[in-house]
């Protein structure tokens, strides 16, 4: 740990983020974030309610502008590793209402292999049914997508993530009002993605399972309060200096290390 920032050396960086801050309206929202993954990790960013974690993986992958700060995907920029980065925003941030079936939303992520302007062939839509059959959302295929639980949903979005063959997934609160049971069955497929080798960063909440979920964890506050492997960085007192006032409390009694 140096300066907030872990660093495995033993381990390729697939991702380094060096000194990015962002500001909205004269105002810093992120100061200074500095830290390196290593491929196939599944690394959660954790924080209170405004500390950035969202606007980070915005800032990151360059859909937000940042203020200042260097970011590098296996020392190349986003622009020519976007074919191999997959990003699920929130649920609340995708427009339900537009009519598309389930199966074209898991051909938007071969697009970019495909290209924006030609036909998918069968090869291609064999890949989507494949991803679909192994997310168990096969029979759902000709289904719009606001017909869907967001359970449901966001194995949709994951399929996608499977057509695609990103090499580094960035999710954005993906268990934010759907139940247990879609959750374990979404760990066990993010769990595979890791174990295949991908690169899984994801905004999460629920403190209670950060222990059994990430490999690593960023504890987040405007700036990187810890970051390593998820026994060390998720203690009492990097909690304690994210977060304040009764959720300390009331989480502390649960249990941290």
């Amino acid at each position: 740990m140096r300066g907030g920032v872990y660093i495995n050396s033993n381990l390729k960086e697939i991702l380094s983020v060096c000194n990015l801050s962002v500001s909205y309206s004269g105002k810093e929202v992120l100061e200074n974030i500095s830290f390196s993954v290593s491929k196939g990790k599944l690394i959660g960013i954790i924080g209170p309610n405004g500390a950035g974690k969202s606007t980070l993986i915005k800032a990151i992958l360059k859909l937000v502008q940042p203020s200042s700060g260097i970011v590098a995907f296996d020392g190349d920029s986003m622009e020519n590793i976007k074919k191999t980065t997959s990003y699920v925003k929130q649920r609340v941030d995708n427009d339900l209402s537009f009519p598309i079936q389930v199966k074209d939303v898991v051909m938007l992520g071969l697009f970019p292999k495909i290209g924006l302007f030609r036909y998918p062939r069968k090869i291609h839509r064999k890949q989507v049914m494949d991803a679909l059959q192994e997310v168990e959302m096969a029979d759902y295929a000709k289904s719009q997508i606001g017909e869907l639980s967001g359970g449901q949903l966001q194995r949709v979005f994951l399929a996608r993530v499977l057509a695609q063959d990103a090499q580094i997934v960035f999710l954005d609160e993906p268990f934010s009002g759907i139940d247990a049971d879609s959750e374990q069955k979404i760990m066990n497929i993010l769990r595979k993605l890791r174990n295949d080798g991908k690169t899984i960063i994801m905004v999460y909440h629920d403190l209670n399972n950060v222990v059994d979920y990430f490999d690593e964890l960023i504890i987040l506050n405007k700036e990187v309060v810890a970051y390593g492997d998820t026994k060390s960085a998720f203690t009492k007192e990097n909690i304690a200096k994210a977060y304040t006032g009764s959720f300390i409390k009331t989480f502390s009694e649960g249990g941290l290390p």
